[in-house]
């Protein structure tokens, strides 16, 4: 009788033994949830886009590629200081590679070519919106040694869409080179000469308002330039319109 109840204990203390294991385990077992998946928000910039017509108002004067350069801050060319490498590149040749690489710029762009006394060309630039968003722009007198006009910068951040500004722009000269209008430093179709040259030789080095011409009929023997290659200001016109 003794033995069977030393069994039955024996049995009992085994059972709750392996019941406590048991609730021991699994309060012991660590919880697992499954991951929660975060889905990225991508967020699609927005683009702006604007119109630039360009109309050429001389009478005898080709105008270059017109070269846009979208900024924030700090622009390309002002008035009243040195011209940089790119600009006196422009402004003595025509040519903007150089010029359209500026490093600040948001975007940059280039009208398809030359545009002639009296007409018109149409460009467009495209650039993620920006609180602040400015345009500049640049353009060479052919039949000059460093003239140049454009805007330095226009402020088009709440221009909305359909919405157009309307400026009409100056002839500025570079100050890179001396206005010597001579048939070997006139790049444009009246003489055919040299464009860019690294030597600046004009007493200026500072971008000011441009005196105008003084043709070899006016005096200036030595000037490769008629009459017909003065012009008056303004010089050209320029319509920015935001199209998206």
């Amino acid at each position: 009788m003794s033995s069977a109840n030393n069994l039955k204990k024996s049995l009992l203390v085994l059972a709750l033994a392996t019941t406590l294991a048991a609730c021991s385990d699994n309060d012991n077992d660590p919880v697992v949830e499954e991951p929660v998946v975060v889905e990225p928000i991508v967020v699609e910039p927005v683009i702006s886009e604007f119109t630039i017509t360009f109309s050429n108002l001389t009478a005898g004067q080709p105008l270059s590629p017109l070269s846009v350069i979208a900024f924030e801050d700090e622009a390309p060319w002002t008035f009243g200081t040195t011209a940089s490498v790119s600009l006196e590149m422009l402004a003595e040749s025509g040519a903007n590679e150089e010029y359209l690489s500026y490093e600040s710029a948001l975007a940059a762009v280039s009208a398809e070519g030359a545009i002639g006394p009296g007409e018109t060309t149409t460009v467009i630039i495209t650039v993620e919106e920006q609180e602040t968003l400015n345009l500049s722009f640049a353009a060479m007198l052919g039949n000059t040694n460093d003239a140049f006009t454009g805007l330095s910068s226009l402020d088009v951040s709440t221009l909305e869409v359909g919405g157009s500004l309307s400026r009409t722009t100056t002839a500025y000269d570079a100050g890179t080179e001396a206005n010597t209008e001579t048939a070997e430093t006139v790049p444009g179709p009246a003489a055919s000469g040299e464009g860019f040259n690294e030597i600046r030789d004009d007493t200026a080095d500072i971008i000011t308002m441009h005196p105008g011409i003084v043709s070899n009929q006016d005096g200036l023997s030595t000037s490769a330039l008629g009459v017909e290659h003065k012009f008056d200001n303004p010089v050209s016109k320029i319509v920015i319109t935001r199209t998206q």
